[in-house]
């Protein structure tokens, strides 16, 4: 690779670790994490057969991770003997699936230097590499390539604003020349492709695989009596019940409010990051005597139970099971550097709300689109669309209704890679 992208991971590698070793969190989970990866690379190439069929799947973080799992799942289920290795980039995905039991490893990614991708590719020898939606990473993809190794990406969208279409971006550019196939999302990624040379021929709009995951999540849905048992004893199924996913401070600015001068609603709030700090802020911004953790359900007096307008997710792996129990969702992350999964909330057809930060993100503007969703960028425009949820049902439902078809209309992304990739 480039000397200049050489020496760039060098210096993000050396400043994570120079965080981790002044307690930053992240930081030093990752720095850790990337340390017992060869080890775990050495288990996995112990344990595989001779001869078995090794498939190494990248996520970044765990938004990739779901777009990859439908994937995953597949291969478990139509290739029994595959042996499947996933790495992430980011804590947020490989500490909450460290433990994934349909992988048969699972490792921190190491920074993007020639050595690291050298060895990393030496141990695991995979048979095919997957990368999901947006890693480019320069070294791995040219280590893979020298090993003859296939390599694919899923899931991907292109943008005008990207590096690959910009005139310096010569390097990236080249990046692109070393997947295989490229599986992208839509249309207009194709045409970008294309005008920058790449070979149509090597691109296939296949969609996006998060459709057909929340599809399976709608079809196998995690019972929660605990959150049911509240629900019942706080007005039962037909109270108006707002379910805000991967919520964050901004966001609470926004609808917390709503929530203060709507008495006649309810809330689950799950939290995209929680720590006890920032749970008792919560706790105390909604009012201590209204509010439950998850945590404190089963230890909690029953009148205390009852009394309770809102429950506070403190613990991951619920939400996307969650939006069932919405009368309308609100997606949070767009305040920020953008939305969380909308479309875990609308496959259960309800009304999705998320903030103005979605530009990036396909599936916003098709559900707004089909009249399933609904941007806001203030308090005031909360107020005003959730305010018309409750009392308009008829409106409710139809919102709700169209998010659910526009998910509907669009699954079938995996079956299209798998039936390229592993055609037989």
């Amino acid at each position: 690779m480039n000397p200049l992208y050489n020496t760039g991971i060098h210096l993000y590698g050396g400043a994570v670790r120079f965080l981790g070793s002044l307690g930053h969190r992240k930081a030093g989970l990752m720095t850790r994490g990337q340390r017992s990866t060869m080890e775990a690379l050495r288990r996995f190439d112990a344990e595989s057969p001779e001869g078995a069929e090794r498939i190494w799947i990248h996520a970044a973080s765990l938004g990739e991770f779901e777009q990859g799992r439908p994937l995953i799942e597949w291969l478990r289920r139509e290739r029994p003997g595959a042996r499947i290795l996933l790495s992430f980039f980011s804590p947020s995905g490989y500490e909450v699936r460290k433990n994934f039991v349909a992988a048969d490893c699972v490792v921190y990614l190491p920074f993007d230097t020639p050595r690291a991708a050298r060895e990393f590719v030496a141990m695991a020898r995979p048979s095919i590499a997957v990368f999901v939606k947006y890693e480019f990473w320069g070294n791995y993809l040219t280590a893979l390539s020298r090993a003859r190794v296939p390599v694919y990406i899923i899931s991907a969208i292109f943008r005008e604003g990207q590096i690959f279409f910009r005139p310096y971006g010569g390097m990236f550019r080249r990046m692109l020349g070393c997947f295989t196939r490229i599986f992208v999302q839509d249309n207009k990624s194709l045409t970008l492709l294309r005008g920058i040379g790449v070979d149509p021929e090597r691109v296939t709009v296949a969609g996006d695989t998060r459709f057909d995951r929340v599809t399976d999540t709608l079809r196998s849905a995690r019972q929660v009596p605990e959150v049911e048992e509240w629900l019942d004893a706080t007005g039962g199924r037909d109270r108006f019940t707002l379910v805000a996913g991967s919520s964050w401070g901004p966001d609470e600015d926004v609808y917390f409010p709503w929530l203060a001068s709507h008495p006649e609603v309810r809330a689950i709030v799950a939290p995209h990051e929680f720590d006890a700090q920032r749970l008792e802020a919560m706790r105390n911004r909604l009012g201590a005597d209204v509010t439950l953790l998850h945590s404190e359900l089963r230890n909690t007096a029953p009148e205390r139970v009852a009394a309770a307008r809102y429950l506070i997710i403190d613990c991951f792996g619920l939400l996307a099971s969650l939006y069932r129990f919405a009368s309308m969702a609100y997606v949070g992350g767009g305040f920020g550097v953008g939305i969380h999964s909308v479309t875990e909330a609308a496959v259960f057809s309800v009304p999705v709300i998320f903030g103005p930060n979605y530009g990036k993100f396909r599936e916003a503007h098709g559900l707004i689109a089909a009249g399933g969703a609904f941007s806001v960028d203030s308090p005031r425009t909360f107020d005003t669309i959730a305010t018309r949820m409750i009392k308009d049902t008829g409106r409710r439902d139809d919102t709700g209704e169209a998010a659910g078809k526009y998910i509907a209309d669009n699954v079938g992304a995996t079956e299209t890679i798998t039936s390229i990739i592993f055609q037989p």
